[in-house]
Order: structure tokens, then C-alpha cells, then sequence
């Protein structure tokens, strides 16, 4: 939740009027407070402990909920029971890296929030070619960020810059939030 990716993207959408609230998911708590690595909890328990966050934060209605990755997937397998007001995806894991076949998306077929998606157009978890090919829910936008990766940080022979991404993706979020 605190990494130099979430603290930009944090900041540059709180610096557009948003208020921004961050957590951690149970198994990332464990691994700060052991420093050792463990594997993500299950899927139920990441989706009960995301609700539990919504409920804690106004619910419903009143949220945009999103997230980074895994984050921003399991963020959609709650959004529409929770009735937030949309979702924002940040390098959403369309498949593992090199496994194409092994897709995540079912659920976004049927996707009822309105979503916004950024992904890098290098990014290994789906880039365009693959999700081209996706059958998504019409409420979902799907932005891509020149030659970004899962971070959306481009190769340095690209001619862009890791942070001309993130103040575009920055942009995208914040006026996705207000078009709602």
C-alpha cells in the first residue's frame, strides 16, 4: 500500500480533490509485521476483507474502490454486490505473466459498476493483443499507457517517461471520478 507506485498515485489523485483511503490485505500485514514472505490469502478471505473496508468507509454508493493489480481484481469481484459507484483497476491481471490461456475475466463479462482499466501496453499480465480479444462487460474502459509495463514504466528508448504515464494515469483517474 505504501509503495513508491501507490504513494504517486495516491497523491496525484488526492491533489485532484479525491479523498484516497489505502489498506492492506491480512497477508501483506503478516509480512510486515514478520518480514517474511507468505502467499496471498484465498480469494474469499481478500474479497471478505475488501468489503470489510468498504463497510468501514462509507459503502456503497459513495466509492470508487480500486486497486493495484490483484488488488484491482479482487476489488472487482466485490464492486457490483457492493453497489459502490465505480471502479479503477491499475495494471489489471488479465492472465499470469507467459500464460495467456489461463484467463481472469469471466467475471468482467458481466460486469454491472463502471470501470476504468490502465494497463502498460507491455504489460505481461495483458497487453493489447490479448485483451482485444477479452469479452468485456461494456461498462469497462480500457486505457493504455504507452510502452508501459505492469507499472506502467516504459523501456528508456521509448521517448516516454515513467512519469509522464503516471501523470496521465493519474489524469485518467481523476477524471473518470468526476465523470461518475
Amino acid at each position: 500500500m505504501d509503495s513508491p507506485f501507490m504513494n504517486r498515485v495516491a497523491q496525484g489523485v488526492a491533489a485532484s480533490g479525491v479523498r484516497v483511503v489505502r489498506f492492506e490485505f491480512p497477508y501483506m500485514q503478516r509480512r510486515r509485521a514478520s518480514g517474511k514472505r507468505g502467499a496471498p490469502d484465498v480469494a474469499p478471505v481478500l474479497m471478505q476483507h475488501f468489503r470489510e473496508m468498504i463497510d468501514q468507509h462509507g459503502a456503497g454508493r459513495k466509492l470508487v474502490i480500486g486497486g493495484k493489480s490483484m488488488g484491482g481484481r479482487i476489488a472487482s469481484m466485490v464492486a457490483d454486490v457492493a453497489g459502490v459507484l465505480g471502479l479503477v483497476c491499475l495494471g489489471y491481471p488479465f492472465h499470469p505473466p507467459g500464460q495467456a490461456a489461463k484467463t481472469r475475466t469471466k467475471h468482467l463479462e458481466s460486469l454491472r459498476t463502471p470501470t476504468l482499466i490502465l494497463q502498460g501496453t507491455r504489460d505481461s499480465f495483458g497487453g493489447p493483443d490479448d485483451v482485444r480479444r477479452y469479452k468485456l462487460s461494456p461498462a469497462i474502459h480500457v486505457e493504455w499507457l504507452e510502452d508501459g509495463d505492469h507499472s506502467f514504466k516504459p523501456r528508456a528508448r521509448s521517448g516516454h517517461t515513467e512519469a509522464d504515464n503516471l501523470r496521465t494515469a493519474i489524469a485518467l483517474v481523476a477524471d473518470f471520478i468526476a465523470s461518475l
